[in-house]
């Protein structure tokens, strides 16, 4: 029915009746420490499980995490082949779907990665009725307001965001924002 490239999330339509299904869980909830149990087929071996830990949440993984910054990290085993399937709460909920792993081998080191189901949510309403995420754009590239920075511009506290580049023609250059302007409202 639709993708969300940045994600990688499809909603597929198999048309049959009566399927089981899983529940979906709140994955804002999730805490550090908390047991998760990730599904899938790793290289081909199906109906596979292995349990571990939520290592972190909030995660962003830079370039390799595209626009998308926060995923559930875990140390349950996620392998090439785990991608799509759902990570699961000991309540038996799904709260985040493997979709990364970090490893310089090609094979698990103990730091996976899933979207948060809570996310997946959110897209479902635009994939289902126009089959794509449609996001703003502002046309900004910002950095964080440090200590420095801060104190640089004269001022009282380090916060907000500051615009170091802005799109030609976009958005944010069509309403007047220019280089070295610091956004503390959104």
């Amino acid at each position: 029915i639709g993708f969300d490239k940045e994600t990688d999330i499809a909603l597929i339509k198999i048309d049959a009746a009566n399927l089981p299904y899983a529940k979906l869980g709140d994955s804002d909830k999730l805490e550090q420490g908390e047991w998760v149990l990730a599904l899938g087929s790793p290289f081909g071996l199906q109906q596979t499980m292995t349990a571990g830990i939520v290592s972190a949440t909030g995660r962003d993984l830079g370039a390799q995490g595209g626009q998308f910054t926060s995923f559930i990290q875990t140390d349950a085993s996620i392998n090439p082949g785990n991608s799509g399937g759902p990570l699961i709460n000991l309540r038996g909920e799904v709260i985040g779907i493997n979709t990364a792993i970090f490893s310089r081998t090609g094979g698990n080191i103990g730091i996976g990665f899933a979207i948060p189901i809570n996310l997946v949510k959110e897209l479902l309403p635009q994939l289902r009725g126009k089959g794509k995420v449609t996001r703003g754009y502002l046309g900004v590239l910002i950095q964080k307001v440090t200590p420095e920075i801060a104190e640089s511009l004269g001022m009282e506290k380090a916060s907000g965001a500051l615009v170091a580049n802005v799109s030609k023609d976009g958005p944010a250059d069509k309403a007047g924002v220019k280089v070295g302007d610091v956004i503390v409202e959104f």
